[in-house]
Protein backbone atom coordinates (compact mmCIF):
# COMPACT_ATOMS: atom_id res chain seq x y z
CA UNK A 1 0.00 0.00 0.00
CA UNK A 2 1.33 3.14 -0.98
CA UNK A 3 -0.22 7.01 -0.65
CA UNK A 4 -0.02 9.19 -3.53
CA UNK A 5 -0.34 12.75 -4.17
CA UNK A 6 -2.22 14.34 -7.06
CA UNK A 7 -2.45 17.79 -8.47
CA UNK A 8 -6.10 18.00 -9.97
CA UNK A 9 -7.05 20.66 -12.43
CA UNK A 10 -11.28 20.86 -13.02
CA UNK A 11 -13.58 23.07 -14.89
CA UNK A 12 -16.62 22.90 -11.99
CA UNK A 13 -19.38 24.20 -14.17
CA UNK A 14 -21.03 21.14 -14.65
CA UNK A 15 -20.33 19.62 -11.03
CA UNK A 16 -22.00 20.40 -7.64
CA UNK A 17 -18.71 20.97 -5.97
CA UNK A 18 -15.72 18.80 -4.91
CA UNK A 19 -17.17 16.62 -2.15
CA UNK A 20 -19.50 13.75 -2.81
CA UNK A 21 -23.12 14.67 -2.78
CA UNK A 22 -26.52 12.27 -2.72
CA UNK A 23 -28.33 14.21 -5.53
CA UNK A 24 -25.60 15.71 -7.83
CA UNK A 25 -22.83 14.47 -9.74
CA UNK A 26 -18.84 15.79 -8.03
CA UNK A 27 -15.75 15.68 -9.21
CA UNK A 28 -14.61 13.66 -5.70
CA UNK A 29 -16.84 10.98 -7.53
CA UNK A 30 -15.86 11.20 -11.37
CA UNK A 31 -12.41 10.98 -10.18
CA UNK A 32 -13.00 8.10 -7.58
CA UNK A 33 -14.86 5.70 -10.35
CA UNK A 34 -11.90 6.57 -12.68
CA UNK A 35 -9.12 5.95 -10.33
CA UNK A 36 -10.74 2.42 -9.55
CA UNK A 37 -11.36 1.61 -13.20
CA UNK A 38 -7.18 2.52 -13.83
CA UNK A 39 -6.02 0.55 -10.57
CA UNK A 40 -8.72 -2.45 -10.32
CA UNK A 41 -9.67 -1.61 -6.22
CA UNK A 42 -11.76 0.37 -4.21
CA UNK A 43 -10.65 3.87 -3.70
CA UNK A 44 -11.11 6.82 -1.97
CA UNK A 45 -9.57 10.08 -2.34
CA UNK A 46 -9.37 13.13 0.08
CA UNK A 47 -8.79 17.08 -1.53
CA UNK A 48 -7.30 20.20 0.15
CA UNK A 49 -10.64 22.26 -0.60
CA UNK A 50 -14.47 21.46 -0.56
CA UNK A 51 -14.90 23.83 -3.47
CA UNK A 52 -18.77 24.58 -3.91
CA UNK A 53 -20.87 23.81 -7.33
CA UNK A 54 -19.60 25.81 -10.01
CA UNK A 55 -16.06 26.93 -8.53
CA UNK A 56 -12.79 25.80 -10.60
CA UNK A 57 -9.36 24.64 -9.21
CA UNK A 58 -5.98 24.62 -11.10
CA UNK A 59 -4.04 23.15 -8.29
CA UNK A 60 -6.92 21.27 -5.80
CA UNK A 61 -3.91 18.31 -4.25
CA UNK A 62 -5.45 14.83 -3.80
CA UNK A 63 -4.23 12.22 -1.81
CA UNK A 64 -5.45 8.22 -2.34
CA UNK A 65 -3.87 5.08 -0.84
CA UNK A 66 -3.32 2.25 -3.35
CA UNK A 67 -2.35 -1.09 -4.17
CA UNK A 68 -1.97 -0.71 -7.82
CA UNK A 69 1.44 -0.82 -9.77
CA UNK A 70 1.31 1.90 -11.85
CA UNK A 71 4.08 4.63 -10.87
CA UNK A 72 3.25 7.42 -8.93
CA UNK A 73 4.07 9.86 -11.88
CA UNK A 74 2.14 7.89 -14.80
CA UNK A 75 -1.26 8.50 -13.02
CA UNK A 76 -1.43 11.41 -14.73
CA UNK A 77 -1.37 9.98 -17.91
CA UNK A 78 -3.38 7.05 -17.30
CA UNK A 79 -5.95 9.04 -15.90
CA UNK A 80 -6.62 11.70 -18.54
CA UNK A 81 -7.29 9.51 -21.25
CA UNK A 82 -10.01 7.80 -18.94
CA UNK A 83 -11.38 11.61 -17.56
CA UNK A 84 -13.80 13.76 -18.98
CA UNK A 85 -12.42 17.19 -20.70
CA UNK A 86 -13.34 19.48 -18.05
CA UNK A 87 -11.01 17.43 -15.13
CA UNK A 88 -7.12 16.37 -15.84
CA UNK A 89 -4.17 15.54 -13.57
CA UNK A 90 -1.17 17.51 -13.68
CA UNK A 91 1.71 15.39 -11.32
CA UNK A 92 1.60 12.58 -9.24
CA UNK A 93 3.48 11.56 -6.48
CA UNK A 94 4.48 9.61 -3.55
CA UNK A 95 4.22 10.88 0.19
CA UNK A 96 4.36 9.57 3.29
CA UNK A 97 1.74 7.38 4.90
CA UNK A 98 1.37 9.44 7.20
CA UNK A 99 0.36 12.59 4.69
CA UNK A 100 -2.88 14.03 4.40
CA UNK A 101 -3.86 16.73 1.55
CA UNK A 102 -6.36 18.42 3.84
CA UNK A 103 -5.15 18.90 7.11
CA UNK A 104 -1.33 19.22 6.61
CA UNK A 105 -1.62 22.55 4.47
CA UNK A 106 0.83 25.45 4.84
CA UNK A 107 -1.30 27.68 3.10
CA UNK A 108 -3.53 28.62 -0.36
CA UNK A 109 -4.18 30.82 -3.09
CA UNK A 110 -7.42 31.98 -4.61
CA UNK A 111 -7.92 33.57 -7.64
CA UNK A 112 -11.58 35.82 -8.48
CA UNK A 113 -12.25 36.63 -11.83
CA UNK A 114 -14.59 39.56 -13.01
CA UNK A 115 -15.20 40.68 -16.11
CA UNK A 116 -16.33 44.74 -16.15
CA UNK A 117 -18.14 45.39 -18.90
CA UNK A 118 -21.58 46.68 -20.47
CA UNK A 119 -21.76 43.65 -22.14
CA UNK A 120 -21.34 39.62 -20.39
CA UNK A 121 -18.90 37.53 -22.54
CA UNK A 122 -19.50 34.69 -23.95
CA UNK A 123 -16.43 33.12 -24.15
CA UNK A 124 -15.71 33.72 -20.18
CA UNK A 125 -19.19 33.02 -19.00
CA UNK A 126 -18.41 30.22 -16.76
CA UNK A 127 -14.61 31.75 -15.12
CA UNK A 128 -15.50 35.58 -14.74
CA UNK A 129 -18.46 37.37 -12.71
CA UNK A 130 -20.52 39.75 -15.30
CA UNK A 131 -20.32 42.96 -13.01
CA UNK A 132 -21.67 45.63 -15.75
CA UNK A 133 -21.13 49.08 -14.01
CA UNK A 134 -17.73 50.39 -14.08
CA UNK A 135 -15.71 49.16 -10.50
CA UNK A 136 -13.59 52.32 -8.92
CA UNK A 137 -10.21 50.35 -8.01
CA UNK A 138 -8.37 52.84 -6.10
CA UNK A 139 -11.14 52.64 -3.15
CA UNK A 140 -11.06 48.39 -3.78
CA UNK A 141 -7.22 48.11 -3.16
CA UNK A 142 -7.51 50.56 -0.35
CA UNK A 143 -10.05 48.41 1.17
CA UNK A 144 -8.40 45.00 0.03
CA UNK A 145 -4.89 46.46 2.30
CA UNK A 146 -7.03 45.69 5.45
CA UNK A 147 -7.31 42.40 5.18
CA UNK A 148 -3.30 41.79 5.59
CA UNK A 149 -1.76 39.63 8.12
CA UNK A 150 -3.37 38.09 11.28
CA UNK A 151 -7.66 38.87 12.12
CA UNK A 152 -10.05 37.26 13.82
CA UNK A 153 -12.40 36.79 10.07
CA UNK A 154 -15.39 35.61 12.04
CA UNK A 155 -17.58 38.02 9.82
CA UNK A 156 -16.20 36.34 6.69
CA UNK A 157 -17.97 33.01 6.46
CA UNK A 158 -21.36 31.87 5.53
CA UNK A 159 -23.53 29.80 7.83
CA UNK A 160 -23.00 26.67 7.67
CA UNK A 161 -19.10 27.22 8.14
CA UNK A 162 -17.85 24.04 10.79
CA UNK A 163 -14.34 25.95 11.52
CA UNK A 164 -13.26 25.36 15.33
CA UNK A 165 -11.52 28.97 15.24
CA UNK A 166 -11.79 31.73 12.68
CA UNK A 167 -8.35 33.53 13.09
CA UNK A 168 -6.52 33.52 9.67
CA UNK A 169 -3.44 34.84 8.35
CA UNK A 170 -3.98 36.98 4.77
CA UNK A 171 -0.43 37.09 3.45
CA UNK A 172 -1.02 38.97 -0.28
CA UNK A 173 -3.73 40.63 -1.64
CA UNK A 174 -3.69 41.96 -5.26
CA UNK A 175 -6.19 43.15 -7.85
CA UNK A 176 -5.23 43.46 -10.96
CA UNK A 177 -7.03 45.21 -13.94
CA UNK A 178 -6.36 43.79 -17.30
CA UNK A 179 -8.64 45.43 -19.76
CA UNK A 180 -12.04 44.44 -18.77
CA UNK A 181 -10.86 42.09 -16.87
CA UNK A 182 -10.29 42.48 -12.69
CA UNK A 183 -8.35 39.78 -11.13
CA UNK A 184 -8.28 39.34 -7.18
CA UNK A 185 -5.57 37.34 -5.98
CA UNK A 186 -5.45 36.06 -2.49
CA UNK A 187 -2.92 33.91 -0.39
CA UNK A 188 -3.57 33.17 3.09
CA UNK A 189 -3.07 30.47 5.62
CA UNK A 190 -6.47 28.95 5.53
CA UNK A 191 -9.74 29.82 4.76
CA UNK A 192 -13.17 30.11 5.95
CA UNK A 193 -15.92 28.59 3.52
CA UNK A 194 -17.58 31.14 1.39
CA UNK A 195 -14.67 33.49 3.02
CA UNK A 196 -13.19 34.55 -0.57
CA UNK A 197 -16.99 35.00 -2.04
CA UNK A 198 -17.72 37.30 0.51
CA UNK A 199 -14.42 39.13 -0.06
CA UNK A 200 -14.84 39.25 -3.70
CA UNK A 201 -18.87 40.30 -2.96
CA UNK A 202 -17.57 43.40 -0.89
CA UNK A 203 -15.19 44.85 -2.99
CA UNK A 204 -17.48 44.57 -5.79
CA UNK A 205 -19.48 46.98 -3.53
CA UNK A 206 -16.88 49.28 -2.37
CA UNK A 207 -16.01 49.72 -6.15
CA UNK A 208 -19.57 50.97 -6.87
CA UNK A 209 -19.11 52.66 -3.60
CA UNK A 210 -22.23 51.65 -2.23
CA UNK A 211 -20.13 50.01 1.22
CA UNK A 212 -17.47 52.34 2.94
CA UNK A 213 -13.76 51.67 2.25
CA UNK A 214 -13.71 50.85 6.14
CA UNK A 215 -15.51 47.72 5.79
CA UNK A 216 -13.66 45.35 6.15
CA UNK A 217 -12.05 46.94 9.21
CA UNK A 218 -15.11 47.76 10.54
CA UNK A 219 -16.23 43.77 10.05
CA UNK A 220 -13.14 42.79 12.36
CA UNK A 221 -14.15 44.73 14.92
CA UNK A 222 -18.01 43.51 14.81
CA UNK A 223 -17.28 40.19 13.92
CA UNK A 224 -21.03 40.19 12.12
CA UNK A 225 -21.65 39.16 8.63
CA UNK A 226 -24.25 42.20 7.69
CA UNK A 227 -20.96 44.52 8.21
CA UNK A 228 -19.70 42.57 5.36
CA UNK A 229 -21.13 42.86 1.54
CA UNK A 230 -23.16 39.40 -0.82
CA UNK A 231 -21.66 36.74 -1.77
CA UNK A 232 -20.11 36.95 -5.18
CA UNK A 233 -21.21 34.03 -7.66
CA UNK A 234 -19.25 30.47 -7.90
CA UNK A 235 -17.75 30.70 -11.26
CA UNK A 236 -15.49 33.43 -10.72
CA UNK A 237 -13.58 31.70 -8.17
CA UNK A 238 -10.52 29.11 -8.69
CA UNK A 239 -8.46 27.43 -6.29
CA UNK A 240 -5.26 28.04 -7.79
CA UNK A 241 -2.48 26.54 -5.43
CA UNK A 242 -2.24 24.87 -1.83
CA UNK A 243 0.90 25.12 -0.65
CA UNK A 244 2.30 22.46 2.22
CA UNK A 245 5.66 22.63 4.21
CA UNK A 246 8.51 20.81 2.88
CA UNK A 247 8.72 18.33 6.16
CA UNK A 248 5.32 16.61 4.60
CA UNK A 249 7.00 15.13 2.18
CA UNK A 250 9.46 13.79 4.60
CA UNK A 251 9.27 10.10 3.29
CA UNK A 252 10.77 7.03 5.91
CA UNK A 253 13.79 6.18 5.04
CA UNK A 254 13.24 2.59 3.94
CA UNK A 255 11.32 4.36 0.85
CA UNK A 256 13.80 6.85 0.55
CA UNK A 257 16.27 3.75 0.48
CA UNK A 258 14.29 2.15 -2.21
CA UNK A 259 14.13 4.68 -4.41
CA UNK A 260 17.74 5.62 -4.26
Amino acid sequence: MKRILLTVEYDGTNYSGWQRQINGLAVQQVLEETLQRAAKERIVVTGASRTDAGVHALGQAVHFDTESSIPPEKFPFVLNTMLPRDIRVHSGREVPPEFHARFMTSGKRYTYRIVNSRHASAIRRNTHVHVPLPLDLAPMREAAAQLLGKHDFAAYQAAGGTAKTTVRTIRSVKLQSLGDEIILTIEGDAFLYNMVRIIAGTLIEIGHHRRSVNAFAEAFETRNRLSLGVTAPPQGLELTKVYYPEEAFSLPESVKWHED
